[in-house]
C-alpha cells in the first residue's frame, strides 16, 4: 500500500452507537478534523445515533456515513437486556467494512488509518485486513480501562467468580495501581453479570487485543489518574490521553430553555444541589421518592433532571425549593457557583464535567464503569462520597448533603476538587500534557 501524506489521509472512524460512547468520539474526532483540515474523516455509526450528534456539526472533511444497527426488519424486541447492542455487534464486523468501501469510492481516497471506539476490538482485524494502523478511543476512566486490560488476571487471581459472596470488600491488592479498588467495584464483566453474553465477550476481548493497537487514546488527563495512565504505557504500544474533552471541545451553545442559569444567579454560592443520572439510569421509584423526601427536608435549594413521566412521584410541594425539569445545560450549570453539589450516576462524562466545575459529589453507581470511577471520587481522589449500599435513603442522603455543605470534610473535598479543576485545565493549556499527547495523535493519524 503507497505511503500516504497529510494531504490525502482519510481515517475511517468507526463508533458504538449507544450512550454517550458516539458523541464523546465525535468530540474528539472533530478536533482532529480542526487540526487537520487537509486529512478527511468518514465517521460510520447507525442513522439514528448520527442523526443525534451531528446536528451542529459543520466540518467539511468530516463527513458521516450510516451503518445498519443490525435490528432484523419486522423484528419485535423481547425486552432483554442489552438486546439492541447484542443485535449490533453480531452484524456490525461486515456492516463497517461494507459502508468503508462506500467512504472510499466515494471520496477517492484509500483508507490510511483507522480508529474506532475500543468496546469495537474487531477494528484490530479490519485494520490488519486494509494495512493500516489501528488506534482505538476509551471513552472512559484510564482506571477503569487497566481492569478490562487486566481482567484474566484479576479472574485468575480472584480464582472463583461463583464464589464472591462476603468478599465483595475485597481490595485488588496484587494490582499495586489499584490497590483501593475493591471487587464490588469493578466494571460489569469482569466478575459479575452473564460473562458470556455478546456484550461482556466484546469488553473481554477488548482488553486482549488492545496491546496490537498503534496507539491507544482516552478521554483522562495523567494529573488525576497518574498510577494507572503509566501503567497502561507499559501494556500498551502506546497510550495517550487528551482530555478532558469537554475542556478542549465543549458542547455547542444551546438555549438555556428553563431559565437554570439565571435562576442560579439568584442563589447563594455553592448553596445548590444539581442532580442528573444521565440519558440511561434511572433510580427506582422508592429511591426518588427517598432523594425527594431528603430535598424536602433539608431545604437545599436545588435542579433536578427528571424525565417527565416520573415527575409525579414526587412531593407536590416539592418543586417551592427548586426546579424539576426535563432537560438542563449540564456543562454551564456545573460551572455556576452557586452549585455545590452534584449528585450522579458516575458516568465518566459526569464526573469529567463535575471536576470541571469544581463541585463535589454523590455518587449513586448503577451498572458498567459507575462503580469504579464513584470508588476513585470517594476513597482516591476524595472529591464526594458514594451512597452506603449503592441506595438512596432520606437518612443517607441527608447525612451526605451535611458532609458535603456544612462541615469542614466538605470543604476539603471543595478544595481538592477545585484542585484537580486547575489541573485539568494546565493539562489541557498550550504546554499541557494533554495538549502534547494530542499531538502526538495527530502525527500518528493524519500521516
Amino acid at each position: 500500500m503507497p505511503e500516504t501524506t497529510t494531504t490525502d489521509a482519510h481515517v475511517a472512524v468507526l463508533a458504538f452507537p449507544f450512550s454517550s460512547h458516539a458523541a464523546v468520539l465525535l468530540s474528539g474526532v472533530g478536533r482532529l478534523a480542526t487540526s487537520a483540515p487537509n486529512t478527511l474523516f468518514s465517521f460510520f455509526s447507525t442513522a439514528q445515533s448520527n442523526n443525534s450528534i451531528f446536528a451542529a456539526t459543520r466540518q467539511p472533511n468530516l463527513k458521516a456515513y450510516n451503518v445498519w444497527d443490525g435490528v432484523p426488519e419486522g423484528h419485535v424486541f423481547s425486552g432483554r437486556h442489552q438486546e439492541d447492542i447484542d443485535l449490533f455487534m453480531e452484524t456490525a464486523p461486515q456492516s463497517f467494512r461494507k459502508e468503508i468501501e462506500v467512504a472510499v469510492v466515494e471520496t477517492g481516497r484509500r483508507v490510511s488509518c483507522l480508529v474506532t471506539d475500543a468496546f469495537l476490538w474487531f477494528g484490530a482485524e479490519i485494520a490488519e485486513e486494509i494495512r493500516v494502523p489501528w488506534i482505538p478511543c476509551w471513552t472512559s476512566a484510564s482506571t477503569s480501562l487497566t481492569s478490562h486490560v487486566l481482567t484474566d488476571l484479576i479472574r485468575e487471581t480472584i480464582n472463583d467468580c461463583a464464589g464472591l459472596a462476603g468478599r465483595e470488600d475485597e481490595t485488588l491488592s496484587f494490582v499495586p495501581e489499584m490497590s483501593k479498588i475493591r471487587i464490588c467495584d469493578l466494571p460489569t464483566g469482569i466478575l459479575f453479570g452473564n460473562l458470556e453474553s455478546v456484550f461482556h465477550r466484546m469488553l473481554h476481548r477488548m482488553g486482549q487485543m488492545l496491546p496490537q493497537a498503534a496507539a491507544v487514546f482516552g478521554n483522562s488527563f495523567e494529573e488525576l489518574e497518574p498510577d494507572t495512565t503509566n501503567y497502561l504505557k507499559t501494556k500498551l504500544k502506546s497510550f495517550l490521553t487528551i482530555g478532558p474533552f469537554n475542556l478542549v471541545n465543549p458542547q455547542p451553545p444551546v438555549p438555556d430553555t428553563f431559565g437554570c442559569l439565571s435562576w442560579l444567579d439568584k442563589q447563594k454560592p455553592a448553596s445548590v444541589a444539581y442532580i442528573a443520572f444521565g440519558s440511561v439510569a434511572t433510580p427506582p421509584p422508592a429511591e426518588l421518592v427517598a432523594l425527594a423526601e431528603a430535598l424536602e427536608t433539608s431545604k437545599v435549594p436545588f435542579i433536578w433532571v427528571l424525565k417527565d413521566s416520573l415527575m409525579t412521584l414526587l412531593p407536590k410541594g416539592l418543586v417551592g425549593n427548586g426546579k424539576v425539569l426535563t432537560w438542563a445545560p449540564q456543562q454551564k450549570v456545573l460551572g455556576h457557583n452557586a452549585v455545590g453539589l452534584f449528585i450522579t450516576h458516575g458516568g465518566w462524562n459526569s464526573v469529567l464535567e463535575s471536576i470541571a466545575g469544581g463541585v463535589p459529589m454523590i455518587c449513586r453507581p448503577f451498572f458498567g464503569d459507575h462503580s469504579v470511577n464513584a470508588r476513585m471520587v470517594e476513597a482516591v481522589w476524595e472529591m464526594g462520597v458514594t451512597v452506603k449500599g449503592g441506595v438512596f435513603t432520606r437518612e443517607e442522603l441527608l447525612s451526605s448533603m451535611d458532609l458535603i455543605f456544612v462541615q469542614e470534610k466538605g470543604k476539603k473535598m471543595r478544595e481538592r476538587v477545585g484542585a484537580m479543576k486547575e489541573a485539568a485545565e494546565r493539562a489541557v493549556g498550550e504546554k499541557g500534557r494533554s495538549t502534547q499527547n494530542f499531538m502526538a495523535l495527530l502525527n500518528l493519524i493524519s500521516s
